[in-house]
């Protein structure tokens, strides 16, 4: 039997998982173990309804919580929208990024001019997004500068930190759909990636890692932290 996923925590009302980079949330397949909440049904048993709080993007990796009936689903769910959750992600980004500490301000809505429909921008009609960072570590990998970063989004924007770290000059090393050349996400989807275009990438997934989550519940502050897959801890070392 396939391992359903890495458990970071479980009681009687949550579960919070460590998702691989690659695993899709949501069903797009048939397939029981092809997406997280499939993979928690059979984990939690037949006439299970798991409930997911927090989404990830494919290839991030990290912290989610699952919620195993509706009405703490919908409590934490509104924690979430009242902006009452931290979370704190990791990225290995592209370049020196110069300013120890700082925060990206910029609204972001819909990329009229991609041929991506889920594709996301700066523009100045879009919905406000604020996104803090600080530099982690430094370092030079085959005569390129890269930078590993601690983010934590004040907003939930979709794609936000994606976004708001191309805006800054600096994206996240093998992000196909916002790292300057989208072709590598068409080039993903219509399965025609080439050896080429996957040593352009550097990683198999970008380098966006959910490391923890922290909130308020049942009178507890309620912390989950996940470390990174071996991909991204050992590239960021130089192994």
């Amino acid at each position: 039997m396939e391992r359903l996923f890495d458990i970071l925590y479980e009681d009687s009302e949550l579960l919070a998982i460590n998702k691989p980079a690659g695993l899709v949330c949501h069903p797009t397949k048939t397939d029981e173990y092809s997406s997280l909440i499939s993979r928690a049904r059979l984990h939690l048993g037949p006439g299970s309804h798991p409930q997911l709080v927090n989404r990830l993007d494919r290839e991030t990796s990290g912290v989610t919580l699952v919620v195993k009936r509706a009405e703490p689903a919908r409590e934490l769910r509104r924690l979430w929208e009242c902006r009452q959750v931290e979370k704190d992600y990791l990225a290995i980004v592209h370049g020196d990024v110069a300013d120890t500490h700082g925060v990206i301000e910029a609204p972001l809505g819909r990329d009229e001019r991609s041929r991506v429909a889920i594709k996301d921008c700066v523009r100045a009609d879009g919905a406000a997004a604020k996104t803090e960072y600080w530099v982690q570590q430094r370092f030079t990998r085959q005569q390129s500068r890269f930078t590993v970063l601690l983010v934590r989004p004040q907003t939930g924007r979709k794609h936000q930190i994606r976004i708001h770290l191309a805006h800054l000059g600096h994206p996240i090393v093998g992000d196909k759909l916002y790292g300057g050349d989208e072709d590598l996400y068409l080039a993903l989807v219509e399965n025609r990636l080439t050896p080429e275009q996957r040593r352009r990438l550097i990683l198999p997934y970008h380098a966006l890692h959910a490391r923890e989550v922290r909130f308020q519940w049942r009178g507890q502050q309620r912390v989950f932290c996940a470390e990174p897959e071996p991909w991204f801890t050992a590239w960021a070392r130089g192994e």
